[in-house]
């Protein structure tokens, strides 16, 4: 496979991922604010700030408002952040390697940029932006379903795999790293309805059923955590991501630096043991995670996506 092919296939994924996971995210938040008394929701900037992206947001916009917020992230197609530019460069990167996939799976992308630039603009209202985003996540899901069932177990599908759980864990630490560091600076202020903040992050990773089928119905914060963290058959935990990234990675060539790499994030997930409000320990842990994924993803840069001269 050439190395081009195979790190457009590698971004397919990732983009797709972003995509659907922003969707969730923002859909959570609206979610939220609609359960909880007035005044006891986290701020609308809260969202910028899971995605990292607040020098481009204040770039745009002077107030972190609900319709800013919105613009920047739903409705708009330039910010590297936003559902739509995901949905754009996904496409981008499916024309280039249409060959490699199945025939439906170009169609299925053009329908979802389609729908995504005709219908984004109307979703300013709460009740319209719902099914807007029900929509996006419910289209980007039969997409990688389509490939997840339709693909063949090759090279293809692994770079594909390999993209899809580095962004996916990146998103997991995300989450938690801000709203959970949000939930516990302001710990005590609203304590009734703390689980329900809690019970919120784990909807932005589509994560409460399993929860209370795993743990029981009472979202608490330390089960919660180690529930996202270690969970080994929930696919959104960061254990069950990096434990699929090593599973493929032993099927590629080459493969000796970035599973060595996969093997060390691994065993640092077993060994952390969260602390009761410990804001600085998790946060320290988190941003030593992230900093692993990005040094994971410049490994398999450096192996598969960069022509070394002979």
């Amino acid at each position: 496979m050439l190395s081009r092919v195979a790190e457009n296939l590698y971004w397919l994924a990732r983009y797709l991922e972003r995509a659907e996971n922003t969707a969730r995210l923002v859909r959570s938040y609206n979610h939220l604010i609609m359960d909880i008394p007035k005044g006891s929701e986290p701020p609308w900037i809260i969202l910028i700030d899971i995605l990292d992206a607040r020098d481009a947001f204040e770039e745009r916009y002077q107030q972190p408002s609900e319709m800013n917020v919105h613009k920047f992230l739903v409705t708009g197609d330039s910010a590297t952040s936003s559902i739509r530019f995901a949905i754009n460069c996904a496409r981008d990167n499916l024309r280039i390697t249409r060959d490699a996939l199945p025939e439906e799976a170009w169609e299925q992308v053009n329908e979802l940029q389609l729908f995504a630039n005709e219908r984004a603009s109307t979703a300013t209202s709460r009740g319209s932006r719902s099914l807007f985003l029900d929509s996006i996540i419910h289209q980007c899901q039969a997409l990688t379903g389509l490939l997840q069932t339709t693909a063949p177990r090759d090279h293809a599908y692994r770079f594909m795999t390999l993209g899809r759980m580095v962004e996916r864990a990146d998103m997991t630490a995300r989450i938690i790293d801000v709203g959970a560091g949000d939930i516990l600076d302001r710990e005590g202020a609203f304590s009734g309805i703390e689980p329900i903040l809690w019970g919120a992050l784990l909807e932005a990773l589509s994560g409460r059923s399993a929860y209370r089928k795993a743990i029981g119905p009472i979202i608490e914060q330390n089960p919660m955590i180690d529930f996202v963290f270690k969970a080994p058959t929930f696919p959104r935990s960061l254990f069950f991501c990096i434990d699929m990234l090593r599973r493929e990675l032993k099927l590629l060539p080459k493969h000796n630096d970035p599973l060595a790499h996969a093997d060390k994030v691994r065993r640092r997930l077993q060994r952390y043991r969260n602390s009761d409000n410990d804001r600085a320990k998790l946060h320290k842990f988190i941003d030593s995670m992230q900093i692993a994924l990005i040094q994971l993803n410049a490994e398999i840069t450096a192996r598969w996506f960069i022509q070394h001269s002979e």
